[in-house]
């Protein structure tokens, strides 16, 4: 699961992003409204996370300007501000949610778990032939034996699932699995796929995931 935090407190984004990342997801952040704008445009995320008060553009600017540009991703807007009319104001600009600090980070999973449900309840299972993963469980299976996956493998499996008929370059998957700081010369990639095939190849003798040389990989489906 992709976020975009965009909030200029630091302690507030270090204490998000953290806590966010050891519930396994993988979170950008940007500090300014224009650059949020920019990330949020050019890259798919699973929700969006927006502080009202940011430097460059207003998060409620920055919400109005996604939702005209057709972007449908939940947005969870994060505030000091608590009126009513604050509260009204963000959800008129297009949020799904609007949560005041100081928050308790257990409320704050609970929304991002409810948005986001709200947008996947139809693609709880991916499916390419006899190899099937669970999102909700997080569980991967090849027919009835079940694969077990570090939480990065997982992720990686799922994205590739998600975009079946696409090939996706490594650095697609880089800054889709490990976000925007993530260093375009690590092979992380590459032996990451290489230790999801051999636990594949455990159980059976089909090479889902097929290397298209010089660009990346796709998932192979027809057989």
């Amino acid at each position: 699961m992709r976020v975009l935090l965009v909030e200029d407190e630091k302690g507030v984004a270090s204490f998000v992003k953290k806590g966010l990342e050891e519930e396994l997801y993988t979170v950008d952040v940007s500090t300014d409204g224009i650059e949020g704008l920019a990330m949020a445009s050019d890259s798919r995320y699973d929700i969006i996370i927006l502080d009202v008060m940011l430097p460059g553009m207003s998060g409620i600017d920055l919400c109005k300007r996604l939702r005209k540009q057709g972007i449908s991703t939940p947005v969870l807007m994060l505030t000091a501000r608590d009126t009513v009319r604050d509260k009204v104001m963000g959800l008129d600009s297009g949020a799904d949610d609007y949560l005041t600090k100081p928050f308790l980070f257990e409320e704050f999973l609970a929304r991002i778990r409810a948005l986001t449900r709200r947008k996947t309840t139809d693609i709880m299972e991916l499916v390419c032939t006899d190899l099937k993963l669970d999102i909700r469980a997080h569980k991967a299976y090849i027919g009835d034996s079940e694969i077990i996956f570090r939480p990065k493998e997982f992720t990686i499996l799922e994205y590739l699932l998600r975009n079946k008929g696409r090939v996706l370059t490594r650095n697609q998957i880089l800054e889709n699995i490990w976000g925007y700081d993530s260093d375009p010369t690590t092979n992380i990639v590459d032996v990451h796929i290489k230790s999801i095939r051999e636990k594949i190849s455990s159980i059976c003798n089909t090479e889902y995931i097929r290397t298209v040389r010089g660009i990346g990989y796709t998932i192979d489906c027809s057989q």
